[in-house]
C-alpha cells in the first residue's frame, strides 16, 4: 500500500504533513540540528555523510533521504579535499554573474549547478547569495550580485531556479544586511525599517518570489541590535508571515545564539552546532518543548518547513545518489559562456581592441596567467581537479588556500593569437619588464585582488605592488592592457596611462579562454558594472572600516571587544550609485558601465501602466558593423521630490546582428518607485509625474520620458 506522503498527486505540504504525523520525537530531533560533517583532522567522517557542510539522517522506515547539504553558489564545494579527488565544475563569481545582467544564464549556470550537486548525491546548495554591496571592501562581495536591489533579485532569483529544476533545494542568504566580514560575528547592522525594505530586503524578496527557494540563511550579523537568527521581526513577521515563505529558515554554521527564543524568531535548524558553545536545538530544545516553553506545533512546522521543501523540488521523489557520470566539458563550456556574458570592458583607447590576429609578438605578464585564473576564498571555494594553489589566509584556524581555476589566459592566448610570438613573464622583475615590454607590439598585464570569507580588504588598492607593475609595463609601451581578477572594484591610479581595461572579476572554470576570446574579439564583450568603481575610499559612506584586530570575524575564535555598531542610515537606501549621485560625486566608473566593439542607439521610448503594473519598450538597434549584446537599463525617480534620485526599474539584456534593430519590452518593478509605509505595511505609489530614463549607465542622460502615473497601494 502507497503511503499518502508517497502519493505525487498531492500537494508538497499534504506530504510533508503526512511524514511529520508519523515521525518519533527522536526522528523530529535529528532533523533540528547537527554539525559541520567535514571531519576535523584525524576525526572519522559522520555515519552517512558524503564529507559537505552538513548531514542530517535518513529516515529510513519511511523512506526519505538523508539531507545532505553542500556549498555554495560558485560550484560544488569540496573544502579541505574531504572527497580526495573529486572534481567540480567552477562557475564565475556572482558578481560576475550580475554584470552579464542576463536572468537566462543566471537561470542556465543554476541548472548546472544543481545538476552536479544532485549527481555527487547532494540535495541541498547552499547557494543564491543575495547581500547588496553596500561595502566594496566586503571579504565576500565575489559571493554577492549587485549593489542595486532589483539586480540582485532578479538574478539571483533565476539562478535559483535554476539550481531548483534538478531537484535540489536552494538556499537564499544570507538574511540581511550581512554587508562586512570584519566583527561579523559582533557587528549590528542598523538601518530603519522602511529604507531596508526599500534596498536589502527588496532584493531578498524578489529573489524569493522568483526562485522560491527551499531554505533562507540569515547571517552571523545583528539587525537593528538583534542576532538576524532570532530575529522575530525578520524571521517571523517579515519572511514568514507578510511574504508567505513557506520553506525552512537554517542558521550559518555557528551563528545560533539560544534555544527558546530563536525558537519562537522563526529559526528552525541550528546548522553546524558544533560550532556553536551548546547545542541550543539539541536536548535544551526538547526540554523546552516538554516543558511548554516552545509549544510541540512549532516543533512540528520546524521538521515539516524542510520536508514541504524537499517535496516541491523533488528531493525526495528523485533521490540524489552519488556517482552519476557528470558531463564536466559541457559544463566547462557553461562557466566560460558565462563569464563571456559577463567580462567588462572599461577602457578601449584608439580602438586597441581587439587585438589584431598579425602582430607579431605579444608580452603577457603577471597575475599567475601561465598557472590559471584567481577565485575567492571560503566556504564558496571550488577546486576543480588541476587547481593551482597558493597560500591564502587563516580563517577559523583553518587554512583558506589561494585557489586558480585551471584556466591559463596565457595558454589560451597562444591558441587564439594566430602566428604572434607570445613571452611570459611573471611580474616580478620590473627592469625586465621595461626591456621585454619596449619591444613588443602589445603588452597585457594581469592583476588581481583576493578576496575571501573571513576578512574584509584593507582598501582598494592592489597589493604587491601591481600598481608598480602597471606603470612599468605603460611606460615602456602605451599599448597596455591590463586585465583584472578581483571580488570587486579596484583603484586605478594608472588609468591614463594604458589603452585598455577589462575587469574580469573571478572568472571561472572557463575563464582564462573568455578573457583571450574578448582580448582577440572573438567575443563581443557586453557585460555592464553591477557595481561603482569609486576614485577612492574617501567617496564611499563610510571611508574608514573598523579596525580587525578590536573585534572578532569568524565563529569559534576567542572574542575580542562586544557588539559594534555599523550605521547604513548614513547612505540608507541609496547604495551604491545612488549614493554618489546624491553627493554629487564623480566615480570612476559608474553602475551599469561597460564597452562593446560595436555601437547601439535607441529611441521611441514608451511607458504604459495597468493598475500597479508598469511597463516599457523601446527600440534598440545595433549601428555599428558587428553583431553584439547591449543591456537597456531604465532609470526612473518622481518629480518635485527632494532628494530622489534616479534608480534602476527594468533591464532587457538584447543580442543583435550588426545594423539590426528590434522593439524589446523591458517589466518595470513598480515597487523600485514607491515608498514602504512601516505602519500599514503596505507599498504605496504616489500619483503623479513620474521620470523615466533608458541609458547605457547609471550616469548617462540616455533617453527619457516623463509620464503621469495613478496612484496603486499592495502589500
Amino acid at each position: 500500500m502507497t503511503s499518502r506522503w508517497q502519493d505525487r498527486t498531492r500537494s508538497a505540504d499534504q506530504r510533508a504533513q503526512s511524514v511529520v504525523e508519523q515521525m518519533t520525537m527522536d526522528e523530529k530531533m535529528r532533523w533540528l540540528s547537527g554539525p559541520m560533517a567535514i571531519p576535523a583532522p584525524g576525526e572519522a567522517r559522520i555515519p552517512g555523510a558524503l564529507g559537505s557542510a552538513a548531514c542530517y539522517p535518513a529516515i529510513e522506515r519511511l523512506g526519505i533521504p538523508a539531507m545532505q547539504q553542500s556549498d555554495a553558489s560558485l560550484g560544488v564545494g569540496n573544502l579541505a579535499n574531504v572527497r580526495p579527488g573529486d572534481n567540480a565544475t567552477a562557475l564565475p563569481s556572482s558578481l560576475l554573474l550580475g554584470a552579464g545582467f542576463d536572468p537566462a544564464m543566471a537561470e542556465t549556470t543554476g541548472y548546472m549547478l544543481g545538476r552536479e550537486a544532485h549527481a555527487k548525491g547532494f540535495n541541498v546548495q547552499l547557494a543564491g547569495g543575495a547581500n547588496l554591496i553596500r561595502e566594496p571592501r566586503g571579504g565576500r562581495n565575489f559571493e554577492y550580485i549587485a549593489e542595486d536591489p532589483l539586480l540582485t533579485g532578479i538574478i539571483a532569483g533565476h539562478a535559483v531556479k535554476g539550481i531548483q529544476s534538478q531537484h535540489v533545494v536552494s538556499t537564499v542568504k544570507h538574511f540581511a544586511l550581512n554587508a562586512q566580514e570584519t566583527g561579523r560575528v559582533l557587528v549590528s547592522s542598523d538601518l530603519d525599517e522602511q529604507t531596508m525594505q526599500q534596498s536589502d530586503l527588496l532584493a531578498f524578496r524578489i529573489a524569493i518570489e522568483l526562485g522560491e527557494p527551499g531554505a533562507v540563511m540569515p547571517g552571523y550579523n545583528l539587525v537593528n541590535g538583534e542576532w538576524a537568527s532570532e530575529n522575530h521581526h525578520l524571521l517571523q513577521q517579515v519572511l514568514k508571515t507578510e511574504w508567505g515563505f513557506k520553506g525552512w529558515v537554517m542558521s550559518d554554521w555557528g551563528a545560533t545564539h539560544s534555544t527558546e527564543k530563536a525558537a519562537l524568531a522563526g529559526l528552525d535548524v541550528q546548522s553546524g552546532s558544533n560550532m556553536d558553545p551548546e547545542p541550543f536545538f539539541g536536548e535544551p530544545l526538547r526540554r523546552a518543548v516538554e516543558q511548554g516553553r516552545v509549544p510541540a506545533e512549532r516543533l512540528d512546522e520546524m521538521v515539516r518547513r524542510q520536508l514541504r521543501s524537499l517535496f516541491a523540488v523533488g528531493a525526495i521523489d528523485f533521490p540524489a545518489r552519488p556517482g552519476v557520470p557528470i558531463d564536466y566539458t559541457a559544463h566547462r563550456l557553461i562557466a566560460q559562456r558565462a563569464a563571456e556574458n559577463g567580462l567588462v570592458l572599461l577602457k578601449n583607447h584608439a580602438g586597441c581592441l581587439p587585438l589584431a590576429l598579425n602582430l607579431p609578438r605579444l608580452l603577457v605578464i603577471g597575475g599567475h596567467a601561465e598557472q590559471g585564473v584567481l577565485s575567492g576564498g571560503g566556504s564558496s571555494s571550488v577546486t576543480p581537479i588541476g587547481h593551482y594553489a597558493e597560500q591564502g589566509a587563516a580563517i577559523m584556524g583553518v587554512a583558506v588556500p589561494k585557489v586558480y581555476h585551471p584556466s591559463s589566459p596565457l595558454h589560451a592566448i597562444r591558441c587564439q593569437s594566430g602566428a604572434a610570438r607570445v613571452d611570459y613573464l611573471d611580474g616580478s622583475d620590473h627592469a625586465a619588464i621595461a626591456s621585454q615590454a619596449a619591444g613588443a607590439d602589445a603588452v597585457i598585464v594581469f592583476v588581481e585582488s583576493w578576496n575571501t570569507e573571513g576578512q574584509d580588504l584593507p582598501d582598494l588598492a592592489l597589493q604587491d605592488q601591481q600598481d608598480r607593475l602597471i606603470s612599468a609595463a605603460a611606460r615602456a609601451n602605451p599599448h597596455t592592457i591590463v586585465v583584472i581578477e578581483s571580488g570587486g572594484p579596484v583603484k586605478m591610479p594608472w588609468l591614463e596611462q594604458v589603452s585598455g581595461v577589462l575587469a574580469a572579476f573571478y572568472p571561472g572554470s572557463g575563464g582564462g579562454e573568455a578573457i583571450a576570446g574578448v582580448l582577440f574579439g572573438r567575443v563581443n564583450p557586453s557585460g555592464r558594472l553591477p557595481v561603482t568603481f569609486p576614485r577612492d575610499e574617501n567617496q564611499l559612506p563610510r571611508p574608514a572600516m573598523t579596525d580587525p584586530s578590536v573585534t572578532t570575524s569568524n565563529p569559534g575564535e576567542p572574542l575580542r571587544g562586544g557588539v559594534f555598531h555599523v550605521d547604513y542610515n548614513i547612505e540608507g537606501a541609496d547604495v551604491g550609485y545612488r549614493w554618489f549621485e546624491r553627493q554629487r560625486l564623480s566615480p570612476l566608473f559608474p553602475f551599469g558601465y561597460g564597452l562593446s566593439y560595436t555601437t547601439f542607439s535607441a529611441d521611441s521610448l514608451q511607458i504604459t501602466q495597468q493598475d500597479d503594473q508598469l511597463h516599457a519598450s523601446v527600440v534598440v538597434k545595433n549601428s555599428g558593423e558587428r553583431a553584439g549584446a547591449t543591456v537597456a537599463q531604465l532609470y526612473g525617480r518622481r518629480t518635485g521630490e527632494p532628494g530622489q534620485t534616479w534608480r534602476l526599474v527594468g533591464f532587457h539584456k538584447v543580442m543583435l546582428e550588426a545594423g539590426e534593430q528590434r522593439t524589446i519590452p523591458i517589466g518595470i518593478e513598480s515597487r523600485c518607485l514607491a515608498v514602504f509605509d512601516p505602519a500599514s505595511r503596505y507599498w504605496q505609489l504616489a500619483a503623479g509625474d513620474y521620470q523615466f530614463r533608458l541609458a547605457d549607465h547609471a550616469l548617462d542622460d540616455g533617453i527619457s520620458q516623463t509620464v503621469t502615473l495613478s496612484a496603486w497601494h499592495s502589500h
